[in-house]
């Protein structure tokens, strides 16, 4: 809420181009029709993932296996295809594609997705282009389907983002309510996408809502419950992932010096995440040098086709295009227990990640990151069973943890990569694990790159964007802890001219209320140069000539929150405070509160938060 207050008093405006961007300001719609609205958005985004996913499949099997079949799992292993070394030039076709999509209808279509609806929620007032619904999943399809190693997510995020931001500009709306359909749209894709509701709902907490309330809570919760019902009915109600049941996380000594063993991985994870952070924008920048759009994209799938072409030669599949769920299910069953080629499967993932995405390909990092992560836990704990480490050591187990924790690492949204991760397996026992390693991962990522996934693409750009939600502690002081008390109270037929000849150098009297019989009837502010300027000036005014100012009045118990909405919805300036009971009088005036006295309020309540 609390950009939202300081937004009644000022219209942001564009850091970049300056110009005056949409306020926040006006009553939000009714609950009950905003999360009729939300019910509908996720509906629709429900089926949007549904086509988005049979989209892929086709494009999949079309590129590799020859065939037009909507059918594709994701979780098996695509097998070897009849193109031969031929595959390398896959990925390239498909970048084409995208290129062509991205740069001649939505540039905000290329890359993972997030910091463009992020930049839209907190920059735009929620608006994004309708046309990019339809750009992004033709080429987030071409870019997953064709092999570039990226993931489903981020399309589908942005995706309900642009069906939820055109619902609420076809229908006239605030800009605060258009952005909790724009969060909605958001938490559906994922929630469809994966099926996990409340991974879909803490993402659209996280990163996506500037407030947390509950008219903005259960419109997400109803958009990401529709989509997901939408989802299961097409998808089936299993989890992502299926894993072999794992056992009890016993409380006793062994468990908890294996919690260590978690906060190790969590700083090999954190470590990693600050990685591929930085080495996504790395290589992003080196493709820039590269001249001409199609170059720079032809040059990095090429790179990302051998790359897969030389994991079917050697290892039998070809592990980092698309996705990447047969790798994460092949790890989670125990199927691939071999450190070094874990460790390698990390690295080629990486490369083939960042590759995709610097060179111009569409897609998300959540399924990459999650790949990376199970690749990582798993190398850990078969390298711990190699030593014969004298404590229980499951690399299913620490996969799992370790792509909590390389999602929490890289995105910033811990509770989401907790709760989704949970919801994917479906295993309560690596719940405790997860937090330890999720923790760890967050602060070791910190240190080495204090910017997300999602944030540091925003500050490249220019548009910073808040790292946490604060709650507003100075909208519960009352009027008279913040007013300014530097007013004096006058008649309003006295001179003007003699007023401020008597005033002379008097800088404690700030603002003037003026009485027509006793009763407050207008306020007059004085600056430095209107006393210089009048001063010696015979203007013939009286005080109720020069008290101009539009004015609202509160009582002094008045909550700051209720202060800010009454001087919103009448339009004033600013509130006269008075005391006492009854019609308010002059000699009920305690102070005044304006923009000012707002603005300082908000200041003292940042230092109660850490940095």
């Amino acid at each position: 809420m609390s950009r939202l207050a300081m937004d009644q008093f000022t219209t942001p405006s564009d850091p970049i181009s300056g110009a005056p961007a949409e306020p926040l300001q006006g009553r939000p719609l009714r609950l009950g029709y905003l999360s009729g609205l939300a019910l509908f958005v996720g509906v629709i985004t429900g089926f949007g993932a549904v086509v988005f996913r049979g989209l892929i499949g086709l494009i999949h099997n079309i590129f590799f296996l020859g065939s037009v079949s909507f059918a594709y799992n994701a979780a098996q292993f695509t097998p070897a295809g009849h193109w031969g070394v031929w595959v390398i030039l896959v990925p390239v076709i498909g970048g084409l594609g995208v290129t062509f999509l991205v740069s001649n209808f939505a540039p905000e279509a290329k890359g993972h997705g997030v910091p463009e609806v992020m930049d839209a929620i907190y920059y735009k007032g929620g608006k994004i282009r309708p046309v990019v619904a339809v750009v992004k999943s033709l080429a987030s399809a071409l870019s997953i389907g064709s092999g570039a190693a990226v993931g489903r997510e981020g399309p589908i995020i942005q995706i309900g983002s642009a069906l939820g931001s055109t619902l609420g500009q076809m229908i006239k709306m605030p800009a605060a309510s258009r952005i909790i359909l724009v969060a909605a749209g958001a938490g559906a894709g994922i929630a469809a996408t994966f099926n996990t509701p409340i991974g879909g709902m803490m993402f659209a907490i996280e990163l996506m809502l500037p407030e947390v309330s509950v008219t903005s809570f259960l419109p997400v919760a109803l958009a990401t419950g529709a989509a997901t019902f939408v989802g299961r009915y097409f998808f089936g109600s299993a989890a992502a992932f299926v894993v072999p049941p794992l056992g009890s996380t016993n409380a006793d000594p062994q468990a908890a010096a294996s919690l260590l063993l978690f906060v190790v991985l969590g700083a090999l994870t954190g470590a990693a995440s600050a990685l591929f952070v930085r080495g996504l924008h790395w290589v992003e920048d080196w493709f820039e040098i590269i001249p001409g759009r199609y170059t720079r994209h032809i040059a990095g799938m090429v790179l990302v086709g051998v790359l897969i072409y030389a994991m079917q030669i050697r290892l039998g599949h070809y592990y980092v295009e698309g996705v990447g769920y047969a790798g994460i299910e092949q790890i989670l069953n125990g199927q691939l227990s071999l450190w070094p080629v874990l460790a390698l499967l990390f690295i080629a993932k990486l490369a083939a990640t960042t590759t995709s995405l610097g060179s111009g390909a569409s897609g998300g990092i959540f399924s990459p990151s999650l790949f990376m992560g199970a690749t990582i836990g798993g190398a850990f704990a078969a390298l711990l069973q190699a030593v014969h480490l004298p404590l229980p050591v499951s690399v299913p187990v620490f996969a799992m943890v370790g792509m909590a924790a390389m999602v929490g690492g890289g995105t910033g949204a811990v509770m989401t990569a907790v709760t989704m991760i949970f919801e994917m397996t479906r295993d309560y026992n690596i719940v405790m694990p997860m937090i330890v390693a999720v923790a760890v991962s967050v602060q070791i990522r910190q240190m080495l790159s204090p910017e997300t996934m999602y944030t540091l693409k925003l500050v490249r750009r220019g548009h910073p964007i808040p790292k946490a939600l604060h709650a507003n502690m100075f909208m519960v002081k009352r009027a008279a802890e913040v007013m300014n008390t530097a007013v004096t109270v006058l008649p309003a037929e006295i001179s003007l001219d003699a007023f401020l000849q008597n005033l002379a150098d008097d800088e404690t009297v700030q603002h003037v209320v003026v009485t027509e019989n006793g009763l407050i009837a207008g306020v007059m502010r004085l600056n430095p140069g209107m006393r210089r300027g009048l001063a010696q000036t015979d203007t013939g005014l009286t005080l109720g000539d020069a008290s101009g100012l539009k004015f609202t009045i509160v009582r002094d118990n008045t909550m700051v929150f209720d202060v800010i909405r009454r001087i919103w919805d009448t339009d004033a300036v600013l509130a006269v405070v008075v005391g006492g009971r009854g019609a308010p009088r002059g000699a009920d005036v305690l102070g005044l509160i304006g923009k000012e006295q707002v603005a300082d309020s908000v200041a003292a309540s940042v230092l109660n938060y850490p940095e």
